[in-house]
């Protein structure tokens, strides 16, 4: 892990720090605590320091456009037949793809083993799909991924990048108790797998403070409603999403709560917590290269339809198209939800994220992520049914602008 990019909370907080003795040799003006007066105000040898962003719209590098593919019962992971050939399917994963792949992946490949053949195709290149022809690898299976597109021209790379195991994953009702069980058992060997890339070169998998910060106090939310009714395929309320937190919280560290002279922002109320996120380039190259180093060939090939793939050699198939199945397997319970991120020059002397009124930002490696997530207090219904792919400039410059005014309105010093 790059130490210099990935401070500890102590060390972004306390008086003198790692992060604000960099900022300040760099000649960087740094955050002061948000404070009720100026009484209220900490020392000035004893305020925490933190580096701001301050983004702006014509930072912009790129913009892109992620449809993340939903089923109401959560991942497709049945197998059925096709002439001679046997398909495991694994898709339909939500906003989730990136933090269950792993999981995911073991289940499905725990069936492949059961079959007598050791050569095994694999459809698609995202993060689902690489993830399960790496799986196959280690399980002592000749792997070949057949794709449209290689892992940086993927949906996956669209999305923003960190451990989100349960978003939109299924609704609550609809994927019944036995999904809850399974997807708990994704999630552990997910996180256990991604906790063996940590402190490598090149900090493929990191962790980051991340802030939540709200305008009122957090307590003052109404409690959850219940599910909106009879199981369905479509939601049709936040509520309705499946929530399965809890049954890792053993594992994932704790949200706290920060303390009023402790907080940097000019946001009353904020908490804390160390995220898991995954920097694309790093990740991506690293999960390519063991690919190929262990044999694996990527064919590059379009599918349209379930019987184009009785023209393989191979007899058993892990399918792993995203949201294309909708299309080219004629699937229809798989319902668009889309998100868009806009990208911005990395900052390396910044390394936290921020969670604000409806936005995110995630400082990574690769660029400064800002994602649009709730703007219109639509809650998780954000996106749902809709399948638009090409950029939003103005849903973009709506995200980037809570962060712009959220850091023009903090006490700096320095420079």
């Amino acid at each position: 892990m790059d130490t210099g990019r990935i401070l500890s909370r102590r060390g972004v907080f306390a008086g003198g720090a790692a992060l604000g003795a960099v900022t300040m040799m760099a000649g960087e003006r740094v955050l002061l605590p948000h404070a009720a007066s100026a009484g209220d105000a900490l020392a000035p040898q004893h305020r925490p320091r933190l580096a701001p962003l301050h983004p702006r719209v014509d930072q912009i590098t790129d913009i892109k456009v992620c449809i993340r593919p939903f089923r109401a019962a959560g991942p497709r992971l049945d197998v059925e037949r096709i002439g001679d050939k046997t398909i495991f399917h694994n898709y339909g994963h939500g906003g989730s793809g990136w933090s269950l792949s792993w999981g995911s992946a073991n289940l499905v490949v725990g069936k492949v083993a059961a079959t007598l053949n050791r050569r095994v195709a694999v459809i698609g290149c995202g993060i689902v799909g690489l993830t399960a022809a790496l799986t196959a690898q280690r399980a002592g299976f000749d792997v070949t991924i057949y794709t449209r597109d290689l892992l940086p021209h993927t949906r996956s790379v669209r999305a923003n990048g960190s451990w989100t195991p349960d978003s939109r994953v299924a609704l609550t009702q609809t994927a019944g108790p036995a999904f809850a069980d399974q997807w708990e058992q994704m999630a552990r060997f997910s996180w256990a797998t991604y906790r063996t890339y940590l402190g490598l070169p090149g900090a493929p998998i990191m962790f980051e403070d991340n802030y939540i910060l709200s305008d009122k106090p957090f307590d003052d939310k109404p409690p959850p409603a219940p599910p909106a009714g009879a199981p369905g395929r479509m939601p049709r309320a936040t509520e309705d999403f499946a929530i399965y937190e809890s049954r890792i919280s053993d594992i994932v560290p704790a949200v706290e709560d920060i303390p009023e002279a402790e907080n940097p922002f000019a946001a009353p109320h904020a908490r804390r917590q160390s995220l898991m996120i995954y920097n694309f380039g790093a990740y991506g190259h690293l999960l390519l290269s063991e690919f190929h180093q262990a044999g694996g060939r990527i064919v590059i090939r379009e599918f349209h339809s379930p019987q184009d793939l009785t023209s393989l050699p191979e007899k058993v198939i892990i399918n792993c198209p995203g949201y294309a199945a909708r299309d080219w397997w004629r699937d229809d319970s798989l319902i668009p939800v889309r998100g868009q991120t806009a990208w911005l020059p990395p900052r390396p002397e910044a390394p936290y994220g921020l969670d604000y009124r409806g936005a995110a930002l995630l400082s990574k490696t690769d660029g400064v992520m800002i994602q649009a997530v709730d703007l219109d207090g639509l809650g998780e219904m954000t996106g749902v049914g809709n399948s638009f792919e090409h950029p939003d400039p103005t849903e973009a410059a709506r995200a980037i602008g809570v962060f712009a005014d959220l850091f023009a309105r903090m006490p700096m010093v320095g420079g």
